[in-house]
């Protein structure tokens, strides 16, 4: 990911309804649900939803499909992945140089999390280099 993407999903999801939008959707799985289904739950005006489902689909989280007469809506596959892999990669891969060392000189060290594996987040402290 690129931090144009990351800065456009991050803002994506800085509004209230569109990140409540966008969880929902990210619940219902790989099927997605319909805009309406969501219009009701969530109580939002069908224009309302059209706005945060374009701002979802033009930062990559989201795609819509047809099915007959109702669009179904659903998380874009490896969305999220791609942008945890991006903050991930500038917490833990120390990409800041100026955070390498403190102000007397010892090296420092940030809390990252890690996947270990699908699902499975542990904490460790990685020294900057």
């Amino acid at each position: 990911m690129e931090k144009g993407q990351a800065l456009a999903t991050l803002a994506a999801l800085a509004q209230d309804s569109r990140l409540d939008v966008f969880l929902m959707v990210a619940r219902a799985g790989p099927e997605g649900l319909s805009a309406g289904r969501v219009a009701a739950a969530l109580g939002l005006a069908p224009n309302t939803l059209t706005f945060h489902f374009n701002r979802l689909r033009e930062a990559n989280l989201v795609r819509a499909r047809r099915a007959g007469r109702t669009i179904m809506y659903a998380t874009h596959p490896g969305s999220v992945d791609s942008l945890v892999d991006y903050l991930n990669e500038y917490c833990c891969g120390a990409a800041y140089p100026a955070l390498q060392t403190s102000r007397e000189g010892k090296k420092k060290s940030v809390r990252c999390s890690t996947k270990v594996k699908r699902g499975d987040i542990r904490r460790k402290t990685i020294p900057l280099q």
